[in-house]
């Protein structure tokens, strides 16, 4: 009560005409939480998703682009490893974060909506709105701050729109049975789902038992849809979309646990380049065959020996070792 009877008072001291707009700029938008601390701008998160797609660590991205490496880590584990907002840079039309920052020091200048309109070269009314609509209000007046501003703007941008498993039981259903493995027929009864290839084991045995040998993967699922309901525009989905409901935080269609019967088992998607980094299997640049001495390639000193390790399923090895 003490902080509406306050407000009412610094209100009252202001014109009638200021009163008005302030009204009519708050009725364009519904009430906004408070930000604590603003979290950093798009650009900041696009560059940081820009430095993850190359294959650069969450800590040193994090870092190169000014954030804490624990903020960079939350970013990563909520996004499930995927840029949750477009990489691509926003047009013209829409202020930047930069163009805020000049905003704010021009302000504080003394400059009026007009000077800073012709220093950014942008409409006077353009500035006006800006600085009414998106200054900080929590010390009862309009205070114009570039963090708070760029916060609020981000915030006015999202359109939430409902994930189509979300809204679509019937859908979301069959993605979910198919996903476990359990796929119930008319009568109720669960049946199996495709019959894998011949597990190899490919030097990861202990995979051979994971739930997804007998589950759909999400391209099989999101193909299967138009063959089983070929009249029906309601079901289908993409690939894509079932992997976006699985791996990011805040979705909430799917249960999270059905991440365990993707082929790689993984609760976050592990980006491409990153992969290419590292050294593959057991073998390196160091030990390959083609790079052997000529003296051992062609067999004409003793004592040059050749390894060879094949690893099979159910933890099974097969070592050999020859003397050339």
């Amino acid at each position: 009560m003490v902080a509406k009877s306050d407000w009412s008072r610094k209100a009252s001291e202001v014109p009638e005409g200021v009163r008005r707009q302030w009204r009519a700029d708050r009725a364009l938008r519904p009430p906004m939480r408070s930000p604590g601390r603003p979290e950093p701008s798009r650009a900041v998160q696009r560059q940081f998703w820009r430095l993850i797609a190359t294959g650069v660590n969450t800590a040193e991205a994090a870092l190169a682009v000014g954030v804490s490496v624990s903020v960079g880590s939350r970013w990563f584990r909520h996004a499930g490893g995927m840029p949750p907002i477009s990489l691509a840079e926003p047009t013209g039309r829409y202020l930047t974060f930069t163009e805020r920052e000049e905003i704010a020091i021009l302000k504080a200048q003394g400059l009026g909506v007009r000077g800073i309109a012709r220093a950014l070269g942008r409409d006077p009314g353009t500035i006006s709105r800006e600085l009414r609509r998106n200054a900080a209000t929590r010390a009862g007046k309009l205070e114009y701050r570039a963090g708070v501003a760029q916060w609020k703007a981000q915030q006015a941008a999202k359109r939430p729109k409902t994930a189509k498993l979300a809204g679509n039981e019937r859908l979301r259903s069959y993605v979910q049975e198919r996903l476990a493995g359990e796929v119930h027929g008319p009568d109720g009864a669960v049946t199996a789902g495709p019959k894998p290839p011949a597990w190899k084991g490919l030097n990861k045995p202990h995979r051979a038992d994971r739930r997804w040998a007998a589950a759909w993967s999400p391209q099989q699922i999101a193909n299967r849809l138009p063959l089983d309901f070929p009249e029906d525009e309601s079901m289908r989905i993409s690939h894509e979309a079932i992997y976006q409901a699985l791996y990011i935080q805040g979705r909430g269609a799917l249960q999270r646990e059905l991440v365990t019967c993707l082929r790689t088992g993984r609760a976050l998607r592990k980006p491409r380049e990153r992969s290419r980094n590292k050294p593959q299997g057991h073998v390196t640049d160091q030990v390959v065959l083609s790079a052997r001495p000529p003296e051992a390639a062609d067999r004409a000193i003793p004592g040059h020996w050749e390894g060879d390790l094949i690893i099979g399923t159910d933890r099974s090895a097969i070592g050999t070792l020859v003397e050339r």
